[in-house]
């Protein structure tokens, strides 16, 4: 599959437009499955890899840190560090909780090691923490980037305000300037739109989403009457209401229209707002990497992105 790449902000990092999800590395997947996935991945195009340094410290008998030692098992027995673009985040580690400075450049050289690399191509903070001034946790990070250990900056989960705050940051010490914002977005998540948008274009940061298939519902198998064996499925059947129902009506009908499935679509829906570079997708076997591939290719009409973001915002219409 061949996809016009694109860029991160003001960076020069030149993505796939869809990012591949790490959480599952470790978790419900194992290393070998892993492996499959990424290879899959690869081979289809792809060329950007999100994970993060607390990925998956919430299973039982994981430390934090496993996705990441998997993807750096991955580069060293594929040798394609050079051809990957990798994306990790700090502050959610159990060794290395929070923002603090000294936490931050701990935590990056930890990440560093198991990924097995010299560097990080994108960083972001992932969690704000306020019990440390912002100011610390952004020289921090700035200072990864003079050491050549961060390429660019990203920022997840914080307010908008917060983001004000760190921009006024940069401006006033000279420091680096974040490229990405990674939120909750999604077509039944749509906040983004009127809370952060508008900082997204004025900043020029690229927009990486995560969630982006809402926990598995906007994949279509979360139905009436249907029950799902899945470690997501109390996330994804918590949006089967009116309104969901009408966005996977939407999603049915644009999927019949393509020969497509309805996860591609709701992909290629996301792929298509302002602001957004590459959707965050994760796939637990390699099995269910083709629909979100398929995404990439998959180009809707301007009627069929109206029809499906009406469906999504029928709730406020009511």
């Amino acid at each position: 599959m061949t996809a016009s790449r694109r860029t991160i902000g003001d960076s020069d990092l030149s993505v796939f437009p869809l990012s591949l999800g790490g959480n599952v590395f470790g978790w419900t997947a194992d290393r070998e499955t892993s492996f499959a996935v990424l290879d899959g991945y690869v081979a289809g195009g792809g060329n950007f890899i999100d994970t993060a340094d607390g990925y998956s410290a919430w299973v039982p008998g994981n430390t934090g840190g496993d996705s990441e030692r998997i993807l750096g098992e991955w580069f060293e027995a594929r040798g394609n560090r050079d051809d990957i673009v990798i994306a990790t985040k700090v502050s959610q580690h159990p060794d290395f909780k929070g923002l603090a400075g000294d936490n931050i450049l701990k935590a990056a050289d930890a990440s560093l090691e198991r990924l097995r690399t010299d560097r990080i191509d994108l960083y972001y903070a992932h969690f704000d923490d306020q019990t440390v001034p912002l100011e610390e946790t952004v020289t921090a990070l700035s200072s990864l980037v003079d050491a050549g250990k961060v390429r660019y900056i990203g920022i997840s989960n914080y307010t908008p305000e917060r983001i004000e705050e760190w921009f006024r940051i940069t401006e006033e010490k000279g420091l680096h300037r974040p490229v990405a914002l990674q939120p909750h977005y999604n077509l039944v998540e749509r906040g983004f739109e009127d809370a952060y948008l508008a900082i997204a274009e004025r900043e020029n940061l690229g927009v990486v989403p995560y969630f982006a298939l809402a926990a598995g519902f906007l994949t279509g198998k979360y139905r009436d009457g249907v029950q799902v064996d899945s470690a997501r499925a109390a996330g994804a059947s918590k949006y089967l209401d009116d309104r969901g129902r009408a966005v996977l009506a939407a999603l049915d009908d644009v999927a019949a229209a393509h020969d497509a499935s309805v996860a591609s679509v709701a992909l290629a829906w996301l792929a298509a707002q302002p602001s957004v570079v590459a959707p965050i997708a994760s796939a637990r076997t390699r099995d269910q990497l083709p629909d979100l591939l398929a995404s990439v290719s998959l180009e809707l009409t301007a009627d069929e992105l109206d029809a499906l973001s009406d469906a999504s915002e029928q709730d406020e219409a009511a």
